[in-house]
């Protein structure tokens, strides 16, 4: 358990990831290209435990120009994210972005902790809300609920995304880490992080999604 200190540092150094990360997209988005997409989420979309160059965000990007797309990839990727601390920051990087689309990627760690599921569904919901109305596409990433967290949960987590997704007509990806999670050889050693292998096949497998968000 983390006492009354502990828990103000690590909020101090969130804060101050979550500043570096606003400077870093300010920049981002100065030298952007033709089309910005931001890639909001958690340590997922930041590249945990990866060299910048093998992180999700460099590896799509270089694969949709590899594909002739003249898109640039804003990593709004803060490590250890809920849906409820991305809700929090998601104007305040909108407003500096200014992304023509999302890549929301946010739950992972909602489920991990044991948040219940109509919370974490509230700020998805907000959060879609938010990105319709700026006129932004949106493909939302989707999220599964790990087995240990019993049937009950996971089947009310599980329906989150697409029932949301279809209620603002935005693209989904059902579920960001498939054909990666699980797989010994396509992860890090805590076995939940991808390494640049199962970036790479997660990159393969949600590109047609964007390609339709485009559309």
């Amino acid at each position: 358990m983390y006492n009354s200190i502990d828990m103000k540092i690590i909020k101090t150094i969130k804060l101050f990831a979550v500043a570096l990360l606003f400077s870093a997209i300010k920049t981002q988005a100065l030298f952007a290209g033709d089309y910005t997409i931001l890639a909001f989420g958690d340590s997922l979309t930041a590249g945990y435990g990866l060299p910048p160059a093998e992180g999700f965000t460099v590896q799509l990007e270089q694969e949709l120009k590899r594909q002739g797309h003249n898109i640039t990839i804003i990593n709004g990727g803060v490590s250890g994210d809920t849906t409820s601390g991305g809700l929090s920051r998601l104007e305040w990087v909108l407003s500096s972005a200014k992304p023509d689309m999302v890549i929301l990627e946010l739950g992972a760690n909602d489920a991990l902790r044991g948040i219940p599921p109509h919370i974490t569904r509230a700020n998805i919901d907000k959060m879609l809300s938010i990105l319709k109305q700026a006129g932004i596409k949106t493909l939302v990433a989707g999220m599964m609920a790990p087995p240990n967290m019993g049937n009950d949960y996971t089947v009310e987590f599980n329906r989150i995304y697409p029932e949301l997704t279809k209620t603002y007509d935005a693209i989904l990806y059902p579920f960001f880490l498939e054909g990666v999670a699980g797989i010994t050889l396509l992860n890090q050693s805590d076995a939940i992080h991808p390494n640049s292998k199962g970036v790479a096949i997660i990159v393969g497998k949600i590109i047609p999604y964007i390609q339709k968000t485009l559309k």
